[in-house]
């Protein structure tokens, strides 16, 4: 599960605005909006969550559960469960 608030963080790390990572991810910039507008964890479809995160860590910012370690030592934002 991943919060707005994260979603948002990972961005930020990620150098990235709500239209990069839409095209990063290939979904539209109001689901990214959608996203970053939710209350708590975001809701969504997998594929889309999957293709949002893969975007992420196709520029460096790993997600990781909480209370796992980064692998590597990169950026990361941790996903509760």
């Amino acid at each position: 599960m991943i919060t707005a608030a994260q979603l948002k963080a990972a961005r930020a790390l990620a150098g990235m605005d709500q239209r990069m990572l839409a095209e990063a991810s290939g979904l539209s910039l109001p689901t990214i909006q959608r996203m970053e507008g939710s209350d708590g964890t975001i809701r969504g479809n997998v594929d889309s969550l999957v293709k949002l995160i893969a975007a992420l860590e196709a520029t460096g910012v790993m997600m990781i559960n909480e209370g796992a370690t980064s692998e590597g030592g990169g950026r990361g934002v941790r996903l509760r469960r």
